[in-house]
């Protein structure tokens, strides 16, 4: 699976929870590849439900999200829609309303991961998130509540 989801704004979301701690290149790539892997299961998980409801198009619903409360995202939409097609049917379409509901998930799922990250590169006495607080995050995770 290629990342389809430029480091650039995954880079701004990191830093926006990062607060002093500078961001390794590679901790930006680990997490952009997680939050598309989480983008493209959503999407699939969001077709099952169109499908249920005998319809085509994926709705900002299907997200179990409104698109209004997106508000200013920093995930590009393109990039978003590509990563919501890359488990899904040539079939579906996904509507614009849950596009943006899917970026605004996701953008909040990454923040979740990068005041993680965050904490734990401050608790190993380092100035910088690696990719080793990143893949640490992920390790914990199932032991916590998740969205």
């Amino acid at each position: 699976m290629s990342v389809e989801l430029p480091f650039a704004p995954v880079d701004a979301v990191i830093r926006r929870h990062a607060g002093s701690l500078r961001v390794s290149s590679e901790a930006t790539e680990e997490l952009a590849e997680r939050i598309q892997e989480r983008g493209a299961r959503l999407a699939a998980d969001a077709a099952q439900r169109a499908t249920d409801d005998d319809r085509k198009t994926l709705q900002a619903a299907d997200f179990e999200t409104d698109a209004a409360e997106s508000g200013e995202l920093e995930l590009p939409v393109a990039p978003v829609d590509r990563i919501a097609r890359l488990d899904i049917d040539d079939r579906y379409r996904v509507a614009r309303d849950a596009r943006v509901a899917l970026a605004g998930r996701l953008e909040r799922y990454a923040g979740r991961v990068a005041t993680a990250a965050a904490v734990l590169a401050r608790h190993a006495g380092r100035r910088t998130i690696t990719v080793a607080d990143v893949e640490t995050y992920f390790e914990l995770a199932p032991y916590y509540h998740n969205e």
